[in-house]
């Protein structure tokens, strides 16, 4: 009797501990990112004329970035996100005659803090290179030094705003304010 006893309280803590378990969501401490958004700001770096008398100004905070990258979280202390990106940030004008762009490669390394289940905070380094302005022959092109600074960041269930310092200095050792305000998304692979 004591034996049945005794093997029915071990058959009933073995099912309690893998219902528990079955309930709990898997931890997935590396997840794939995929991150876009669009930034304003910065010193002009070419302002262009067109032949209707209008102008537009193409500035070095400016543009649309898409990137991929990585996040990984720590077991014990899942409320830390790192997370790494590299794409492309790219702005352009309304010329219909010439391709007149800003191209970068914007890096971002990002500590970030989940204060509440779906917001968190962030701050890291985000750090530029390859950095071209291409004027398709109708002005000089100018090329820059790679560019770091200080990037921060508030979202809301992947959606959120972001504020980057910055500083370029193009090939005639001209220097040009980069600092950006943007709105941006990112979706983190697999979903919790």
């Amino acid at each position: 009797m004591k034996k049945l006893t005794l093997f029915t309280l071990l058959t009933i803590a073995a099912c309690t501990n893998v219902i528990a378990q079955e309930g709990q969501k898997k931890f997935t401490p590396v997840r794939f990112l995929i991150r876009g958004g669009l930034e304003l700001g910065g010193d002009e770096v070419a302002e262009i004329y067109f032949t209707n008398g209008n102008t537009q100004s193409v500035k070095a905070g400016q543009g649309g970035t898409i990137a991929i990258g990585g996040q990984f979280q720590f077991t014990g202390l899942e409320k830390l996100l790192l997370r790494a990106t590299a794409g492309i940030k790219y702005v352009t004008t309304a010329a219909d005659n010439a391709h007149i762009r800003l191209t970068r490669i914007p890096i971002n390394l990002t500590a970030n803090w989940m204060v509440a289940r779906k917001v968190s905070i962030g701050a890291g380094l985000a750090m530029h290179r390859n950095i071209k302005f291409k004027a398709d022959g109708i002005g000089p092109d100018l090329t820059f030094e790679g560019a770091s600074g200080p990037t921060f960041e508030i979202a809301y269930s992947g959606i959120g705003l972001t504020y980057t310092s910055m500083n370029y200095k193009d090939n005639m050792n001209n220097k040009y304010s980069a600092n950006a305000v943007g709105l941006f998304f990112t979706i983190a692979l697999p979903n919790k």
